[in-house]
């Protein structure tokens, strides 16, 4: 099968576009064909040295997002069979004509949309479907504010807690000002030209996929007992003491519960994808070129 390899730790190490050995499902896989393989920011973080903290070893097949065709399943598997469309996320190994998952790591793609559109979902909604609800507990008429809103994470954040009955306030610069507004945001906050700060406050959730100023500044919208839940930065001791919150990291994990609740959310129409460019997967390396520039507005798609 072709597949893009990298052999070593740097953004940028040479991606290489080659014929490499389709695997083969153990009793509790899946062989899945994909059609589609989303670009996330923790690709190309990866290629750039964080796969070390992972253990990862090279060569190595970046990739989170994917959606396709069951190819082949192992003994033990009981929920799929070939030529299921499916949908779903991992940490790497999409960037290739077929991949191998675990059978907690996908579940049935939405109907309503295309192969494209479903690997533009999973990392992005399912990190914020757990940042929310799992680590923050939001609740319905809660007051989130959700930084990045126009990015991948963000804007299915924003969708997510709208369908759950939340008061949504987005940041994201102007120019992106309509598509933040299309997801149904209750406030929008242009952080070019209004500090977020001044605006807002007693906030109950801030999602933060930024870090650096924009976490430290965050604390002071929340409410006394208000959670700061970031993707990037580890929480400041000092700050949630001195503002009387609480603050966390958090990274996803697989759950097909999850991924199927927001698959219904889906199917209903209450949650919309934006896929910004579709590339070939030959040209992968423009892909994290572009996702680490931040020139798309959407998603970057990767078709075998």
């Amino acid at each position: 099968m072709k597949a893009i390899l990298i052999h070593e730790y740097a953004y940028d190490a040479e991606m290489t576009y080659t014929e490499v050995e389709r695997p083969e499902p153990k009793a509790d896989e899946v062989l899945v064909k994909v059609h589609a393989a989303a670009v996330n920011p923790i690709d190309w973080k990866i290629r750039g040295g964080r796969g070390r903290k992972f253990g990862m070893e090279m060569p190595l097949i970046l990739g989170a997002d994917f959606a396709g065709r069951v190819e082949k399943t192992g003994s033990k598997i009981e929920k799929f069979k070939s030529g299921d469309a499916v949908y779903g996320k991992i940490l790497v190994g999409c960037y290739a004509e077929y991949v191998i998952v675990k059978e907690n790591e996908l579940v049935r793609k939405p109907e309503n949309f295309d192969f494209e559109e479903a690997a533009s979902i999973p990392m992005g909604a399912l990190t914020s479907w757990q940042a929310v609800f799992d680590k923050a507990q939001l609740k319905s008429g809660q007051k989130l504010l959700v930084h990045g809103a126009s990015g991948s994470v963000g804007s299915m954040a924003v969708q997510i807690a709208k369908a759950k009955g939340a008061y949504v306030i987005g940041t994201a610069s102007g120019h992106n000002q309509d598509f933040v507004e299309s997801l149904g945001v209750d406030e929008f906050v242009d952080y070019t030209s209004t500090a977020f700060e001044d605006v807002e406050k007693d906030v109950d959730v801030v999602l933060d996929p930024i870090g650096g100023d924009t976490h430290e500044r965050s604390y002071k919208v929340l409410k006394k007992g208000g959670i700061l839940v970031s993707l990037v930065q580890q929480p400041s001791d000092e700050l949630m003491e001195k503002y009387q919150v609480k603050a966390l990291i958090m990274a996803s994990q697989p759950n097909p519960e999850q991924m199927n609740e927001i698959t219904e959310l889906v199917e209903a129409g209450k949650i919309k994808t934006k896929v910004g460019k579709v590339l070939p997967l030959s040209e992968a390396e423009k892909g994290l070129r572009m996702s680490k520039e931040g020139s798309v507005l959407g998603k970057i798609v990767l078709v075998p």
